[in-house]
C-alpha cells in the first residue's frame, strides 16, 4: 500500500521537469524498486520559473537518472536519486522584449504552474483517509521520513554560461547531498519531539571553473587556465523546527568550508572576470535592462520578471495586494507594490530561501481555497524563518598570470599558449557570514584573519630576482596584514557549523541578535579585530515601523497597509575596520599592478547600466 502515496511525490517530481516520459512506465519502474532513465531532456521553461534567475536556460539534459526505492526498508533506508552527466547551458535574459513577454504570459504560466503543483500534494493527502490499512498518520510520518532522508548523487556536472565572447564553465565531478546526525555522520534521521533539528551535508569534489573567450563564431580557439582546479569543499545544512506539525524550519543555518582555495587568473580572463563581477553588482541593484529603455514601467516589469512574480497575481485594477497559492507557499512576507521596482538581486536570493525545504502538504492546500480571510489567516501564521549563510576558507590564493603564444617546432603545428606567473594574494582564516529575518532585518560581516601578497620570478623579461643573487625571497612580499592562523587559532570559523563549541553541535538551540542595538555593543570594532585582525566589514540593516509596533515582527509588518508603508522606517549602519599593515613599494611591484589595471582595462564590453542624469 506504501506505493500509492510514496510513488505519486516521486512522480510528479520527476515528471515536472522532464519531457516526453510516460507515467505508466515509470510507475511500473518504481514499484520494481528501481527506474533508470537515458537522454532526459529538461523542461526549460519550467526550470526558469522555478528557480527565478534572471538567466534562460539555452538547452539541458540528463544522460542517465537512476532512482533507487528500497520498498522492504522504506523506514530505514533512504530513496537514493542518482543523475549521471547533467549540462545545462544559461545566458543572461535579453531586453525590454522578453521582459515584456515574461511580463504577460509568463506570469500566467507560472500561476498555473503554481496551481497545478499544489493539487498534486493535496490530492494524496486527500487519499489517505480513504484507505483503511495504513492510518493516515502513519502515512504522513512515513512520508516525512523518506522526504527528510533522501539521498541525491550528481554525478559530473556541467553548467555553462555565455555572454557576448565570455564562456564560463563550471564542472564538478561528484556532489552528494544526504541526512546526517549530531556528530554529522551520515545516519538516517527523523525529527522528534526531543529533537526538532534535521541535520544535511552537502560534498562538493573536484570543482574545476573555466573562463575562457569565444570567438566570432562562437568557438573557443585557445583554452586558457582554469580559474579554479579541482576544488572540494562542503556544506552544512541545519534546520531547527518549532514543533513536529511545522512545515517550514524557524531556523535554518547554511555553511560552507573550504580548505584551500587557489584562483589563478591570467591577463586575457581578468577583463572577462570583471565582467562578471559586474554582472552580479548589477544583479544585485536590480540594474539589468533598465537603461534600455529608460522607463518605469519596464523597470518594473523587468524586476517582476528576475522575482519570477512572487509576490503574486495582481488584480483587474492592478491595486489590491492578493496572497495566491503560489505566495502562500513559497514567500512568506510581504512586498509592496510600489518599491518592486527597487528589489534586485537580494529579494531573489531571499526568495528562495523556504523553496530550500518542502513545503507542501496538508496545510498547504489551504493555498487552493479562494477565500481572502484563509488567505490571511495562513499569512499571519506564518513567520520568516531566521537564515544564517556562512562561506568559510582556511586559505586562499589569487594568482596572476601573462600569457603568450608559444609556436610548436613544426610550421604546421597549432599555437599554444604559455603563461608565467606574475603577482600572488595570499590570504587565511576567510570568513562571510550573513544573518536575516525576512525584510526587516539583514547583517553581512566580511573578515579574514591575515593577507599579504608578493612578487612571482620574471616580469615582462625583467629577471629582477635571479640576477640579484643577495635578494632572498622574503623581499618579495611588498604587503602584509594581520596575523596568520598558527598564532591566531581558528577564530575565524567562531559559532558557525564547523566549530565544535558552537551551540548547534552541542545540542543547545542558538540565540540571534536581531536587534540594531544590541547588535552594535556586541559587534565593535574590538571584536571585530580580536576575531579577525587583518579586516573587518559589518554591515546592518533595519526595517522598523515608527508607529510604535515591534521591529521584526512578521505579523506586525503584514498589517501595514501599502499607503502606510510612508511610516517604516529604514536604517543601515556600515563598519569598515583594517588593522596594521606594512606596504613597501618598488619598481618590481608597481610594474606588476600597473600592466594588471592595463589588462583590465583592454576589453570592449558595454555596461549594464548606466549613470541617472
Amino acid at each position: 500500500m506504501l506505493e500509492s502515496y510514496v510513488t505519486p511525490i516521486l512522480m510528479s517530481y520527476v515528471n515536472r521537469y522532464i519531457k516526453n516520459l510516460k507515467p505508466s512506465d515509470l510507475q511500473l519502474s518504481l514499484w520494481g524498486g528501481d527506474v533508470v532513465l537515458s537522454k532526459l531532456e529538461l523542461k526549460l521553461d519550467v526550470l526558469e520559473q522555478e528557480l527565478k534567475l534572471p538567466f534562460t536556460f539555452l538547452s539541458g539534459h540528463i544522460h542517465e537518472l537512476r532512482i533507487h526505492v528500497p520498498w522492504t526498508k522504506l523506514g530505514s533506508e533512504p530513496v537514493v536519486i542518482t543523475i549521471n552527466t547533467m549540462e545545462c547551458i544559461l545566458k543572461l535574459k535579453d531586453g525590454a522584449q522578453e521582459d515584456h513577454e515574461s511580463c504577460g504570459s509568463s506570469s500566467n504560466r507560472s500561476t498555473t504552474e503554481s496551481a497545478k503543483s499544489t493539487v498534486k500534494p493535496r490530492r494524496i493527502q486527500q487519499a489517505s483517509p480513504s484507505d483503511p490499512d495504513l492510518p493516515p498518520g502513519y502515512v504522513q510520518s512515513l512520508i516525512r521520513r523518506v522526504v527528510n532522508n533522501v539521498n541525491i548523487v550528481i554525478n559530473n556536472l556541467i553548467l555553462k554560461y555565455v555572454e557576448d565572447d565570455i564562456v564560463l564553465s563550471v564542472n564538478i565531478t561528484s556532489a552528494e547531498c544526504y541526512t546526517v546526525d549530531e556528530f554529522w555522520d551520515r545516519a538516517f534521521m527523523d525529527i522528534s519531539a526531543t529533537d526538532l533539528v534535521l541535520r544535511k551535508v552537502i560534498n562538493f569534489s573536484d570543482c574545476t571553473v573555466c573562463l575562457d573567450k569565444r570567438n566570432a563564431s562562437g568557438k573557443i580557439e585557445f583554452y586558457q587556465d582554469p580559474l579554479l582546479y579541482k576544488c572540494s569543499f562542503k556544506t552544512r545544512l541545519h534546520f531547527t523546527y518549532d514543533n513536529l506539525n511545522s512545515k517550514m524550519p524557524s531556523v535554518i543555518k547554511i555553511h560552507t568550508l573550504v580548505e584551500s582555495l587557489k584562483l589563478s587568473i591570467t591577463d586575457q580572463q581578468l577583463p572577462m572576470f570583471i565582467r562578471i563581477m559586474q554582472l552580479g553588482i548589477a544583479l544585485y541593484y536590480g540594474e539589468i535592462g533598465s537603461f534600455k529603455d529608460g522607463e518605469n514601467e519596464d523597470l518594473v516589469c523587468h524586476t517582476k520578471d528576475i522575482l519570477g512574480n512572487i509576490s503574486g497575481a495582481e488584480d483587474e485594477t492592478g491595486s489590491v495586494l492578493q496572497y495566491p497559492t503560489q505566495y502562500i507557499n513559497q514567500e512568506p512576507y510581504m512586498h509592496n507594490q510600489d518599491d518592486e521596482q527597487q528589489q534586485g538581486w537580494f529579494s531573489w536570493a531571499w526568495s528562495l530561501v523556504p523553496a530550500i525545504v518542502s513545503y507542501d502538504g496538508e496545510d498547504g492546500s489551504i493555498g487552493m481555497d479562494d477565500g481572502t480571510t484563509l488567505h490571511q489567516q495562513k499569512f499571519q501564521a506564518l513567520k520568516d524563518p531566521i537564515v544564517s549563510v556562512g562561506f568559510y576558507c582556511t586559505k586562499a590564493t589569487v594568482t596572476f598570470k601573462l600569457t603568450e603564444m608559444q609556436a610548436e617546432s613544426s610550421y604546421y603545428s597549432p599555437q599554444k599558449v604559455k603563461s608565467k606567473e606574475v603577482i600572488r594574494w595570499e590570504q587565511e582564516g576567510t570568513t562571510v557570514e550573513v544573518l536575516m529575518m525576512g525584510e526587516p532585518f539583514f547583517d553581512c560581516q566580511i573578515g579574514f584573519v591575515g593577507c599579504q601578497a608578493l612578487c612571482l620570478k620574471g616580469i615582462m623579461g625583467i629577471k629582477d630576482f635571479e640576477e640579484n643573487i643577495n635578494r632572498s625571497d622574503a623581499e618579495a612580499y611588498f604587503f602584509t596584514c594581520g596575523e596568520n592562523l598558527s598564532t591566531k587559532g581558528m577564530t575565524y570559523l567562531t559559532n558557525s557549523l564547523f566549530d565544535y563549541r558552537s551551540p548547534e553541535n552541542n545540542g543547545i538551540r542558538a540565540e540571534f541578535i536581531l536587534d540594531a542595538a544590541h547588535h552594535k555593543e556586541t559587534y565593535t570594532e574590538i571584536a571585530g579585530m580580536q576575531r579577525f585582525g587583518a579586516f573587518y566589514m559589518d554591515y546592518l540593516y533595519t526595517m522598523e515601523s515608527t508607529s510604535g509596533k515591534v521591529p521584526g515582527n512578521q505579523q506586525d509588518l503584514s498589517s501595514v497597509k501599502s499607503e502606510d508603508f510612508g511610516n517604516v522606517q529604514e536604517m543601515s549602519t556600515k563598519t569598515l575596520i583594517v588593522g596594521p599593515l606594512n606596504l613597501r613599494l618598488d619598481s618590481s611591484a608597481v610594474h606588476r599592478i600597473m600592466k594588471m589595471v592595463v589588462c583590465a582595462l583592454e576589453h570592449e564590453y558595454e555596461p549594464y547600466s548606466k549613470a541617472k542624469s
